[in-house]
Parts: structure tokens; sequence; C-alpha cells
């Protein structure tokens, strides 16, 4: 059940609040809402918004110039699945690397509204580095050949270290093919030619002998689609010798 205005998460939020011992009031300088414990005097700031967007989280920022405790809140729509402000597993890690609280409200229309703390200020990040992913990272940049992308592009296929490797291949074939697959490897470098060649990912390779690979059209049309890449990499073996 979605909400209309921001201002119905406030008294579920103000009631959970109260039920942890907390004295609750609203719209104090501003902050949504201000939570106090009278034993161990722990405010907590919270602010709320429908869902979760840039504002909220710059004006979560702007509080803990105010307070260490800060909650964001929002209403976790059920029927919203897919929408970016739903990646509830992300924005919790983006709260905790901030030291920011994060909270959601879900409405119904048979029980009361369930609140559920998803971080509390000054939790610590829990994803750590990515091992492997960093280890890909660091090898696709290394095997590329050169930079023929343009950051931010949607709709164009990439030059991928894997698609240099295949033009090459491709290329080879063109100028002296069919040829076997070590015969391939040997003239692009690429060990691991063989395999490019059997597993045809882009369908530019054929099969047409035991050991034997030639050019499919697709694959002389790729090779000038990516002229650049080729004269590229001819150039730089030329050099070499």
């Amino acid at each position: 059940m979605a909400v209309a205005r921001e201002e119905e998460l406030y008294n579920p939020i103000k009631k959970y609040y109260e039920g942890l011992g907390y004295t609750v009031k609203s719209e104090v300088l501003h902050c949504d809402l201000v939570a106090i414990h009278p034993e161990h005097s722990e405010t907590i700031i919270v602010e709320m918004k429908k869902t979760f967007n840039l504002a909220l989280l710059l004006q979560g920022v702007e509080r803990l110039r105010l307070n260490n405790h800060v909650v964001l809140a929002v209403e976790r729509n059920r029927k919203k699945s897919g929408s970016h402000n739903q990646r509830f597993g992300d924005l919790t890690e983006l709260c905790r690397m901030l030291g920011l609280g994060f909270m959601t409200v879900t409405f119904y229309k048979t029980k009361p509204p369930v609140i559920d703390m998803l971080c509390a200020p000054g939790d610590p990040p829990q994803r750590g580095v990515r091992r492997k992913k960093q280890a890909q990272l660091l090898l696709e940049f290394k095997e590329r050949s050169g930079d023929y992308n343009v950051g931010g592009s949607t709709r164009r296929k990439l030059v991928t270290a894997y698609r240099e490797k295949a033009l090459r291949c491709a290329h080879v074939l063109h100028t002296a093919g069919p040829l076997a697959p070590r015969e391939v490897a040997a003239l692009t470098g690429y060990r691991h030619s063989g395999e490019t060649l059997r597993n045809n990912y882009y369908g530019w390779f054929d099969r047409i002998g035991h050991g034997q690979y030639s050019l499919r059209p697709e694959g002389a049309a790729a090779l000038a689609e990516y002229s650049e890449v080729i004269a590229d990499w001819v150039a730089s073996i030329n050099s070499a010798q």
C-alpha cells in the first residue's frame, strides 16, 4: 500500500522510537523528527521521504553536522519491484559508508505499519573489497591494447580484451586462412585461439574440416567495423620487429 504523503511515515516512526523509551517531537529546527532518550540523553534525528533520493541523502549528510546519530527513513513499497529506490541492500551499504542509519516503513491495509531498521547510525560497512572482481578489472585493463570505447556508452558494442583477441584471430584467417588453431595461435600470439575459434562467440568463424577454420562474412564485416583496432595491432607488431 503506497502512501500519498511523506507525513504518513511520521506516526509509525514516532511510535517506534517511543516504544524504545525516547521522547519524540517533530519539525525541530527543520528536522523531520527528533528523538531524545531521557536516561542517556541520546539524540536521534530522522529525515523522511516517500522514496530514497539524492535530496534525502544530502539532507542526512547535512544533519550529521548537528548530530552524530541520523537516520534516513523511506517507505518500502512492495509494488515497486525493480525501481532503483527498492535496492535496499545497496542503499543500506551506502548509508553505512556515510555513517547514517537507514529504516523502511511498510504499510498494509489490514495491519499496522512495520518498521525495518536496516542499519543503525555508525554501523560499519559490511561489504569488503571483492578481490576476484578487482583482479578481473585489472586483467581486463591490462589485456586491452588501447582505448577504443567512449565512456558512458550504452548502445555501442564494447571493444573488450576478448573482442580484440577474436579480431586478431579473424585477421589472420582473413589474410592467411584457412588455418588450424595452433597456426592461428602462433600468428596472433594468443594461446587461447583454439578455444575462441571453437566457442565462436561472435559467429565469425567456420570449422570447415578437421582442425581447420575459415572466416565467415560476419567476421570480415567485423574487421571492417573495427579496422582501427586491427591497424593499431598490426602497427605494434611491425614496430616490434
